[in-house]
């Protein structure tokens, strides 16, 4: 946890877990039913209403700041964490993302590229750590991933708008070994290889994005990918 106070970590699984859950769910009554699954996984122990009472209380310890209400509250059935108008990387990512939206609408590519490095750059590995996964924080990281994939598309499409095909191919490359089954990075570095006139690179990009769909989907490219291979092809 960063505060203007610095950093403090936060080492104990339990309440790393309970606390992530509480952020999810901000402004939120999680029920103390939903916490021993969070916790323990598909088969907590049979008692588990003082530990969870335990964690809440170690937590509440944990925030407290001098002079500050305490950010966790008791609600009936649950706990609520406050964090009023106090802003988290999530947010600022969320405002960055929607800001660089607006700029490509806009017709502001350079704008909108700035917006989307900047929101990127916010990721610093994988959220929440080692915190165990359960229903709410899988959900959730699920979701981040899929915001994070999405603004990185973004990002290279306002990229190659700018004509950066040679800065793109490097990113696009790393973005596919890392998201092997997201046709539209296989269809953006082709795009940057047929703009760089690397035309026979180009074509095998489409070639391995064939092979993996197939191999892992049982899918053939989409209609995007095969359209802008028939324009290399053309091309060439």
């Amino acid at each position: 946890m960063a505060d203007e106070g610095g950093c403090s970590p936060l080492r104990a699984q339990k309440l790393a877990t309970v606390l992530a859950v509480l952020l999810i769910r901000s402004d939120q009554v999680v029920m103390a039913e939903q916490l021993p699954r969070e916790i323990w996984g598909e088969l907590p122990p049979r008692r588990t209403t003082a530990s969870i009472y335990v964690c809440v209380s170690r937590l509440r310890k944990f925030l407290n700041r001098p002079g500050q209400q305490n950010p966790i509250i008791t609600r009936p059935g649950g706990y609520m964490l406050r964090r009023a108008s106090s802003e988290c990387d999530f947010d600022v990512f969320q405002r960055l993302v929607a800001d660089g939206r607006k700029h490509a609408r806009s017709g502001e590519p350079a704008a909108a590229a700035t917006r989307f490095e900047q929101a990127l750059g916010l990721w610093r590995g994988p959220a929440f750590g080692n915190v165990q996964a359960g229903p709410i924080v899988a959900g959730f990281l699920k979701r981040l991933v899929e915001m994070r994939i999405e603004c990185a598309e973004m990002s290279v499409e306002v990229d190659l708008e700018l004509g950066r095909h040679q800065e793109s191919i490097g990113r696009l490359r790393s973005l596919i070994a890392e998201f092997p089954l997201r046709e539209t990075f296989y269809r953006q570095l082709m795009l940057a290889l047929h703009r760089s006139d690397r035309t026979s690179e180009a074509l095998g990009i489409y070639e391995s994005a064939r092979c993996v769909l197939d191999r892992e989907l049982g899918l053939e490219p989409g209609r995007k990918l095969r359209e802008l291979r028939h324009t290399v092809l053309a091309s060439a």
